[in-house]
Formats: C-alpha cells, structure tokens, sequence
C-alpha cells in the first residue's frame, strides 16, 4: 500500500494500550500522520462523552466516528455533526424481542449529545457496566427507552456477548445492528445499516479521499465492518478472532503498540 491519505483507528484493546493510555511511540507517530498532512480519525464504541481524553493524548482535535458509527464528532469544536438514531418505539420493540428470549437482561441507552452536556447516557437502575465506571442516576425502563438513543446496550451479567448475540438475533431478524466491543455481557444495538463503516466512509468523502487510500486498525467485532471497507484492514494480534479474520493484516498487540509498527513504514 502506498502511504494512506487517511488513518482511521479504534480506540480500547487497538490505539490504546492496556493501561487505557496513549503511549509516547502512538503519540509521536500520530503527530507525523498530521504534520504530512493526513487526517487522523478515531472510530470508537465510545460516545462523545468518554472521547476529551483520548484525543488530548493523542494529539487530536479531528473528527471521530463515535457509538459504532452512529455519531460523527467534531472533537475541536465540541459539536455534534450528525447522529443515527433509534426512535424509543424502536427501542420498545428492541426490548420486548429481547425479553422474549433472554430473561434477567437490563437495558441503558447513548443519548446524543457532547460532553459538555449533563446527561447523554442514562440506564435501570439494575443495570450495571461491564468495566469501572462511576454511579448512574436509575431509571424506570420507560423512562430509559423514552428518548431517541444513538444506541441501546443490552446488559446480561451472566452470559458472553457472543451466547447473547447468536440468541438475540434469532428475534431481531436484522431489523437493527448488533455488535460487541468486549464478550463480557453486553451487547450494543444501533440502526440498521450504521456502522462504524458507514461512518468512516462519510468522514472519508468529506476529505475526499477513496476508500482505497484508507487504512484502519480495530481488534473486535464491532470493527469488522471497517476492516473490510478500508483498503488496508489491520487487526491487531490482541484481538478477537472475527477482527483478525476480516484483516488484510495483523500487526503486533496494543501492548506493543501495534499500530505505531504499521503507520511507522509512511510516517
């Protein structure tokens, strides 16, 4: 591949390592990728709102494809350029398919808006994330699936995201996107057709560059879509087997910083 007139990277388990930090070597090559003038996407499972820190350490102030493709993000200027959204008769309808097939799941919602907003997630108050994060106000479940949501996390602490998958789509019959960033439990739901993508695919027209000039890096289901679309997929070698599968390339672990051993042949 000749030098990429576009990087586009997941952010957990790809560009950061496993201390959730942007390394010295990450960060340096990031800074050459804009000092040649090449824009520097990331395209995340996270919203807006988990997005300052990352960018801060690693030098961005770009567009980020965020919510699995459902948000474009205008990191310097804190705005929201445009979202995806499911309607909460959507989001009802998600639920009750689920609950017909899997007991004890709970559910939360992305709602959209930026950091700088008081609350752009919201969730029952049984509902509990499957890494550390700091106490959400609970709801009722109508009051969770009563406004348009970027995406709705389907939480079942007894079950892989995987076991969860291959059960909820026997229901959903691919009226919605489903994927999973980590096979802990949790499953996220999205409109039909939104992927990370779609999104990048968007943010690459915006810079006029083809989709061949493109090269990505992800680790996880939800960033199969985005291998397969960039004209140089990498997977990292931390990554779930369907990222690696989808690849043109597998590069060295996040903990070794991978993708800095990649973009380093141009930058």
């Amino acid at each position: 591949m000749e030098q990429p007139r576009l990087v586009a990277s997941d952010v957990d388990g790809t560009l950061l390592n496993p201390q959730e930090t942007v390394s010295p070597r990450t960060a340096q090559v990031v800074a050459r990728v804009l000092a040649a003038g090449v824009p520097f996407v990331l395209a995340t499972g996270r919203p807006p709102r988990w997005i300052p820190r990352i960018a801060e350490e690693a030098g961005l102030d770009g567009l980020a494809v965020c919510a699995n493709g459902a948000v474009l993000y205008d990191i310097g200027r804190d705005e929201i350029v445009w979202a995806r959204t499911l309607s909460p008769v959507q989001l009802h309808d998600i639920v009750s398919a689920v609950d017909s097939v899997l007991d004890d799941c709970t559910y939360a919602v992305e709602l959209v808006g930026t950091p700088k907003d008081d609350r752009t997630f919201v969730a029952e108050l049984s509902y509990t994330h499957p890494w550390p994060e700091g106490p959400h106000s609970g709801l009722t479940r109508a009051e969770t699936l009563g406004h348009p949501a970027t995406k709705l996390l389907i939480r079942h602490r007894a079950m892989t995201s995987a076991e969860m998958a291959a059960a909820i789509n026997e229901v959903l019959h691919g009226e919605v996107d489903l994927t999973f960033s980590t096979n802990n439990g949790l499953i996220e739901a999205s409109v039909h057709g939104v992927t990370k993508a779609s999104g990048l695919a968007d943010v690459a027209e915006r810079f006029g560059v083809d989709r061949e000039h493109v090269i990505a890096f992800g680790d996880m289901p939800n960033d199969v879509e985005m291998l397969g679309w960039a004209g140089h997929g990498v997977a990292m070698a931390n990554g779930h087997e369907a990222a690696r599968a989808a690849a043109d390339e597998v590069t060295g672990p996040n903990s070794e910083d991978g993708v800095a051993m990649v973009l380093e042949r141009w930058f």
